[in-house]
């Protein structure tokens, strides 16, 4: 798998992708100040997710990148994207 610019291809809306952050800083839990860079985690793009009256839209862009825990990242945050992998049996994210 390669992985797509966001210039040329964004996931369909809902999708849940690997996502590439270049300057992605995490802080480590606990009071010590560490953190991490952490630039690859997974995402699920959210298309048109600020509405037209909403300032953050002219600031961050239109979409909006859905995080899991505290992970949410504004639009241009994520260069680049791929599917999510399938498991070794082939196994992949479903509704149960």
């Amino acid at each position: 798998m390669d992985w797509i610019p966001t210039s040329e291809r964004l996931p369909e809306d809902g999708q849940r992708v690997l996502a590439f952050l270049p300057k992605n800083i995490v802080y480590l839990p606990g009071k010590s100040g560490q953190s991490k860079l952490l630039p690859v985690i997974f995402l699920r793009f959210a298309e048109e997710f600020f509405s037209l009256e909403n300032p953050k839209r002219e600031k961050f862009g239109p979409h909006f990148w859905l995080g899991e825990g505290q992970s949410n990242q504004y639009f241009n945050a994520v260069t680049h994207w791929m599917p999510a992998p399938k498991g070794p049996g082939g196994e992949v994210e479903e509704l149960i």
